[in-house]
């Protein structure tokens, strides 16, 4: 490969407020040439026993896949002419500043844009010719062998043959009969397979050869048909790349201090392989795309450029001025449009089209062309699914048979509020007596200063050491237990960081100290610990590839529980160093991506290891079940995690990073398998700074009570600075309203049993776009976070905005129902209508369909708990 920069900006104080865009590999475009003696006019093959590809040579020739179902109704296809197989050879940046990372294309070497198709042939694993002829697709065909023993893969597959080349363009004009490139120029082979993975499911994958020079290469028009490709090339606009600098490099890894950034030398030598893959195919300039994991932005992602790369959310990301204050004072700090915690290389889109890449390689999506789409992957291997589906939820239930489903939440945590608190034993006793006083309906009290808590420069912050401190909770198994005998549970905090405890006066465990001594923390190149810049400390970060890690931190988790603790946040994972050394030896920036599902296994693996020790015993009691919940996450994270929390939000009413974003974030999460989600009542992050002050209103909190009564879990969270923040107990007003949607909450329990029911069985989520059911409806591709469906009979229509009481509805198309208003019974018959609606505070804009079973023992609850 060619080389990469790693430079480090933690501590870079004084920054450039309006960081530009990071220079990207520009989307690649090529032509697509073929061989007429081996590649026929026309040809169907068929891949597995469901599908089929169609071959043609026409408009310069395109590959089209299908369902056999559905033979006119294409899956994936190729842009006729344009090569769908291009790949280059460029050296890699990336910049990182406490868990946000920037990752740039520097020199870009090599490209190789155009593609020849040589042969298209059906193949089954038993193709000995293939074999013997073609040493380099023995180790391609063995894998083959290997993924049908173990994934039971359909034959025959699909395979493609030919090479990726560059051209320079010749001063001279042609005049021969055959085209004769006198200047070096670059090619390699690739192999495109496609296979039938299960009935709903073709995988595709793509890999290269060494990349060659040739400094006479012929090739014939009459093979080829290289004088339509002449009269098109010299309309491609190229860029210039050296190959003869590139063929004397090797990948080498630096990473560079503040103070050297501007003098680094670049250590490379040898001839290397391609370091980028690009995948280009058709898609249409209405179309629709929708998914990429939590996304806080968008919804539609048609015109925009997608990175996967789990990392800090940010905070403003764009919002103004917070994001300008943000980069101000540490590097990028304030994230963009595209940063989130749990990214996903998956979409689906508005025309029934849905793809997922396989692997941990960062990639990027681009989706800036009306007619194209072209995945960007770092590496030299692509691997993937195009998924076969008839509608939205039918394409998450195929995406989600493979990656993994939730399990079943246990009751106890989708009964009543999940009260976040600190302050110590009696601050939690205080609390709730207060909350009796107004008949809170509470599951449980989540207390993540547990810990204790220590002064730094920003504030208040945790001890990273996970036991209870005795001060602050004395009394603490006492408290549980009394807690316990009124059905409410205590869940804690915990990350999978450690932070030094010399300062720490009543530590009984010094975990730091105990994980260095079993040499389970991620690694310097020099062997010494990483201490990786958080906030206001450095902490070492678990290895967790490291055989030991696992057994160790179960056991810190079982401590917890044994003390009756029966729920806890897993927190971060999404900050692993791009150049640490990891115990598995694998390369850091592809664990990155893996390192949050990794932290989520090693949670769930204890969750299931505990319920199984309990089988059996007296004491079994499926209302004891463990409940974690996470921030960071990727593709596969819903398999492992029991629920999610979509991070920290700003305390503001803005787009990027407020109340809005956060229906963002749930909605596009819902749609990449992120079934059960919800956000922190009221957000997280205040800002008291002299010119920026970002602190949670009254108003706004009153208002994110009433959107988040109708996720999940409603739980509340006092912020970074909780004396700053208008708060649930802050005064009567406050804590009634708490009170009342904790009941309305409640009142729909029912209803919420039947969606994580279905979330663990097919994979959809609890809080729903209108999309998933409303997909012909034109006007509903326009909606963000204006208003969404609690499964399919509820529909939510939020406040989302500072002194507004009246809210505009849109009723969808698609469905013969009227959706009749909570409070005043009014029914809207007309689909395909909006209306305003009167929404003062306490009375949001919730909808039920009229005369359903649920609609109406959501109703009878309401007034049975003297809400309605």
């Amino acid at each position: 490969m060619a080389s990469l920069k790693i430079t480090k900006k933690h501590h870079k104080h004084l920054n450039n407020p309006f960081p530009s865009n990071p220079k990207t590999l520009p989307c690649i475009h090529g032509n697509l040439l073929f061989d007429f003696q081996s590649v026929p006019s026309e040809q169907i093959y068929d891949i597995g026993k469901d599908f089929q590809s169609n071959w043609s040579s026409k408009n310069g020739g395109s590959l089209c896949i299908f369902h056999k179902s559905q033979p006119s109704r294409s899956m994936w296809s190729t842009v006729p002419g344009r090569s769908f197989v291009s790949a280059a050879v460029a050296e890699t940046e990336i910049e990182e500043s406490r868990g946000s990372f920037v990752i740039k294309d520097r020199d870009i070497h090599l490209i190789c844009n155009h593609q020849t198709i040589d042969n298209i042939r059906t193949i089954d694993t038993s193709d000995i010719v293939l074999r013997a002829n073609n040493q380099d697709f023995t180790s391609f065909s063995n894998r083959l062998d290997q993924e049908k023993q173990n994934k039971g893969i359909q034959l025959p597959a699909l395979l493609i043959t030919g090479k990726i080349f560059c051209v320079k363009k010749r001063k001279n004009s042609i005049q021969s009969s055959e085209f004769i490139e006198k200047q070096p120029s670059t090619y390699a082979k690739y192999w495109m397979l496609f296979d039938q993975k299960n009935k709903n499911q073709i995988g595709f994958q793509v890999r290269l050869a060494k990349p060659k020079v040739e400094h006479r290469q012929k090739l014939s028009p009459r093979t080829y048909g290289y004088r339509a490709f002449i009269s098109k090339f010299g309309r491609i606009r190229r860029l210039r790349v050296g190959c003869s600098r590139y063929f004397s490099r090797k990948r080498g890894i630096i990473t560079v201090s503040p103070a050297e950034e501007e003098n680094v030398i670049m250590k490379n030598e040898g001839v290397t392989d391609f370091n980028r893959i690009c995948i280009t195919y058709s898609s249409e300039k209405s179309e629709k795309f929708y998914g990429f994991g939590e996304q806080f932005s968008h919804m539609d992602f048609k015109g925009k450029r997608v990175p996967i790369f789990v990392q800090e959310q940010g905070i403003g990301r764009g919002d103004q001025p917070i994001t300008f204050a943000a980069n101000l004072v540490s590097y990028r700090a304030g994230g963009d449009e595209s940063t989130t915690y749990a990214p996903s290389p998956f979409y689906m889109t508005s025309r029934m089209r849905s793809l997922y890449l396989e692997g941990y390689n960062y990639s990027v999506f681009d989706l800036t062309k009306d007619d194209s789409v072209q995945i960007q992957t770092h590496g030299d291997l692509v691997e993937g699914r195009i998924l076969h589906g008839n509608s939205p939820t039918e394409l998450i239930e195929h995406f989600t048979e493979t990656i993994g489903r939730p399990q079943k939440l246990p009751d106890w945590i989708i009964s009543g509020a999940v009260v976040g608190l600190q302050g110590g034993t009696e601050t939690v006793r205080h609390m709730w007596k207060e909350l009796q006083a107004q008949e809170t309906p509470v599951s449980a009290f989540w207390l993540q200063d547990w810990v204790g808590q220590r002064k730094t420069v920003i504030g208040s912050q945790l001890w990273w050491n996970w036991e209870v401190d005795s001060n602050r909770y004395s009394g603490w198994r006492q408290l549980i237990k009394d807690l316990g005998a009124r059905d409410i549970k205590v869940m804690t905090y915990c990350n999978p960081c450690l932070a030094l405890m010399d300062e720490k006066p009543n530590a009984k465990r010094n975990l730091f100290e105990e994980a260095t001594k079993l040499d389970i923390l991620v690694k310097e190149k020099n062997g010494d610990p990483y201490m990786v810049p958080n906030t206001a400390f450095d902490v070492g970060m678990l290895d967790l590839t490291h055989p030991k890690t696992e057994s160790w931190f179960k056991q810190i988790l079982q401590e917890m529980v044994d003390d009756g603790v029966r729920g806890w946040m897993a927190d971060f994972g999404e900050g692993l160093p791009v150049d640490a050394c990891l115990y598995s030896g694998e390369d850091p920036i592809m664990a990155h991506n893996r390192y949050p599902e990794l932290w989520a296994k090693i949670n769930r693996e204890f969750v299931e290891e505990w319920k199984s020790s309990l089988v059996g015993k007296e004491k079994e009691d499926p209302e004891e079940a463990l409940v974690f919940f996470m921030r960071a996450g990727f593709r596969n994270s819903p398999k492992w995690a029991t629920l999610f929390w979509e991070g920290d939000q700003m305390v503001s009413w803005q787009a990027n990073d407020g109340i809005k974003s956060a229906v963002v974030g749930l909605l596009s999460s819902g749609l990449s398998g992120y079934a059960l989600n919800h956000s922190d009542i009221g957000g997280y992050c205040s800002v008291n700074l002299p010119f920026f002050k970002y602190q949670r209103s009254e108003e706004l909190l009153l208002r994110w009570m009433e959107l988040n009564a109708f996720s999940i879990v409603f739980r509340t969270h006092e912020g970074n600075k909780p004396t700053s923040n208008s708060q649930f107990y802050s005064n009567h007003r406050t804590l009634s309203h708490f009170a009342r949607f904790a009941k309305i909450y409640k009142a729909w329990k029912f209803y919420r049993i039947q969606l994580v029911k279905e979330a663990s069985e097919k994979g959809l989520p609890v809080c729903r776009h209108l999309f998933l059911h409303y997909p012909e409806d034109e006007y509903v591709h326009t909606l963000t976070y204006q208003q969404f469906l609690v499964g399919t009979e509820i529909l939510v229509v939020p406040v989302l905005d500072k002194g507004k009481e009246v809210v505009r509805a849109y009723f969808p198309e698609g469905e013969n129902c009227s959706w009749k208003h909570v409070w005043t019974g009014k029914l809207y018959s007309k689909p395909g209508s909006e209306a305003w609606v009167e929404a003062p505070i306490g009375y949001p804009a919730i909808f039920v369909k009229d005369s359903s079973i649920i609609g109406d023992t959501f109703l009878k609850n309401l007034r049975e708990y003297n809400v309605l």
